[in-house]
């Protein structure tokens, strides 16, 4: 059995090793995460160049993901390296101190209008919500606070406020360089953290086009306003991440499970690709296997349907990256196998705008109804695929392209499984016995067993999907010349 749901695993320090590199390949990584928050240009060029190169060593397709840092807010750094802060202390958020001289009283922000942003009474969370602050006053450039949960806290640590609110724009200097970089690199998503609304989509999507780039739009869901502008924000990208650190800080943990299930089917109902992130197999950075915990939240989110898992340190720096690859692909194989995981009414009641879609939505129809061991989905830019995936169902979908953005971008698609495929005749029929023997070369089929192709009379063209074939494997005879 195939796993439909896709593995993301961020690539670092750990990987650059070429052993664990090879390792994660094979143990089935789909896409890897650059993130640009960390590291010089030349050490992203060089892990995307490197896993490509031994993608193709494997036989295998593995797309790209550059991840932006966008406007983290930041406490600056500390003379010691870490202070620890008392509850009831007064602690100072200061603007106008300097980078390296913080103390247990005061440290600087790496954003100089926060100050504008706060007022009394706003709570303030501090790596990733561990320290909270409740600020009292804010006078001129300093944030003066008072510690109501305390603990230790060292350098560069994040800061949310509850409820959201902050002024920072999505899109900052260093993203705008590293668009460029992400173009440059041929990247086939760009991530783009901390959107408010879709206007930060439009203006990243503009952005990486102006820079000669082709990679899809993937918004990172993160902001308490991304939630209030839910729609528009999935409506505007190409897929949406559920981001759940900086989310569960302003939204707060509680709210988490449902919003996550709210993201993954909306996404799904408009037609766009789901990634849940964050924390979900974080005990295997020092440990050889899961937690329970983490096993059923990897589980669950596979159920709700998502279609990507993603790792994060647990592959970039942790111990065991192939081993988090593995792990986690076994769990979504077995939750995979329940039958809720494998049935779909979306769109049952919806008018379709085009013909390629209706194509897609009927194959899949016929597909589940008919036994169908498999799909030959031929096409150019991945979108047929792309409708047929939001459709639950155990049914391999194979994207059929001569394209490689193409075979790179439906990496991530849940359940689609891209193959390269040159059409070098306009006879139909050879074309769909060649389709059918491709499939037959890989094990995906054998005689006797139902496939479904699905092309256009003019093959070549986007979005010209306007037929559906059912074929008998065994059945067919070459064409008579």
């Amino acid at each position: 059995m195939l796993r439909r749901t896709k593995i993301v695993a961020t690539v670092g320090p750990a990987t650059d090793d070429p052993l664990v590199l090879d390792g994660i390949i094979e143990a089935g990584v789909d896409v890897v995460r650059l993130n640009l928050s960390h590291g010089a240009a030349q050490d992203h060029w060089r892990r995307a160049e490197a896993v490509r190169n031994r993608a193709v060593a494997y036989g295998r397709q593995v797309g790209v993901l550059a991840d932006l840092q966008g406007p983290k807010i930041r406490i600056d750094r500390f003379r010691e390296g870490k202070v620890i802060l008392q509850e009831g202390a007064k602690f100072i958020l200061d603007a106008r101190c300097g980078v390296l001289d913080g103390t247990a009283e005061r440290v600087g922000i790496t954003y100089k209008n926060l100050p504008n942003d706060v007022h009394r009474g706003d709570v303030l969370l501090l790596d990733d919500g561990r320290i909270v602050l409740w600020v009292e006053q804010v006078a001129d450039e300093q944030i003066i606070c008072q510690v109501t949960v305390g603990g230790a806290l060292s350098n560069n640590k994040g800061i949310n406020r509850q409820g959201g609110g902050l002024s920072a724009a999505a899109i900052t200097d260093k993203d705008r360089a590293d668009i460029v970089l992400a173009a440059e690199m041929q990247a086939d998503y760009l991530a783009v953290s901390f959107p408010r609304s879709a206007a930060d989509i439009h203006y990243a999507r503009t952005l990486l086009r102006e820079a000669g780039g082709h990679g899809g739009i993937v918004a990172k869901i993160e902001r308490a306003e991304a939630i209030e502008n839910l729609e528009e924000i999935i409506a505007a990208s190409d897929a949406v991440m559920v981001a759940r650190g900086d989310l569960g800080v302003e939204i707060g943990d509680a709210e988490l499970p449902a919003v996550q299930k709210r993201i993954i089917k909306l996404a799904r109902s408009m037609n766009r690709v789901v990634i849940t992130a964050t924390q979900m197999m974080e005990s295997m950075i020092e440990n050889p296997i899961p937690t329970r915990a983490e096993v059923f939240d990897v589980a669950n989110a596979v159920l709700d349907g998502t279609d990507a898992v993603m790792l994060s340190a647990e592959s970039a720096s942790g111990k065991y990256p192939a081993k988090a690859v593995a792990a986690m692909g076994r769990i979504c194989l077995e939750a995979e196998k329940q039958p809720s995981a494998m049935t779909s009414d979306h769109r049952l009641n919806t008018h379709f705008g085009r013909i390629d879609e209706a194509i897609a939505m009927a194959c899949m129809y016929t597909a589940n109804h008919l036994g169908v061991k498999a799909i030959a989905a031929l096409t150019e830019s991945g979108s047929t695929p792309l409708w047929m995936s939001r459709i639950s169902s155990g049914i391999p979908i194979y994207a059929l392209t001569p394209q490689v953005e193409t075979r790179r971008k439906v990496t991530l698609y849940r359940g689609v499984y891209p193959i390269n495929f040159d059409v070098k005749t306009t006879d139909h029929a050879q074309v769909n016995m060649e389709a059918v023997d491709e499939l037959v070369r890989r094990g995906a089929v054998r005689d006797g067993d139902l496939v479904i192709i699905t092309k256009g009379d003019l093959m070549g063209v986007h979005g010209g999907t306007n037929a559906m074939k059912i074929v008998r494997v065994g059945d067919m005879v070459a064409p008579q010349n």
